[in-house]
């Protein structure tokens, strides 16, 4: 299964990767290792989390407030789609 993110995801996690390094010095690497396993979690079982609003599923990152919404694309090629 592939992973893309829009845009608009890889602006939003880099902002929220500097705004908590910008806290404490290390911060954000936890935030980026909470977040990746996440996506661990999303690309292995895609289902497990319920749908949130129409075909967006949403997964809550482990210790901070934030938030992955996805989606599963049924192409030949399938995969999942970060916002």
């Amino acid at each position: 299964m592939k992973l893309r993110y829009t845009g608009r995801a890889k602006d939003e996690l880099e902002i929220a990767f500097a705004w908590y390094e910008g806290q404490r010095r290390g911060l954000g690497f936890e935030f980026l290792d909470c977040v990746e396993a996440a996506i661990e979690t999303i690309l292995q079982m895609p289902k497990m989390y319920a749908e949130h609003h129409r075909n967006f599923r949403r997964a809550l990152v482990r210790r901070f407030p934030f938030s992955i919404f996805y989606t599963i694309e049924k192409k030949r090629n399938s995969g999942t789609r970060c916002f």
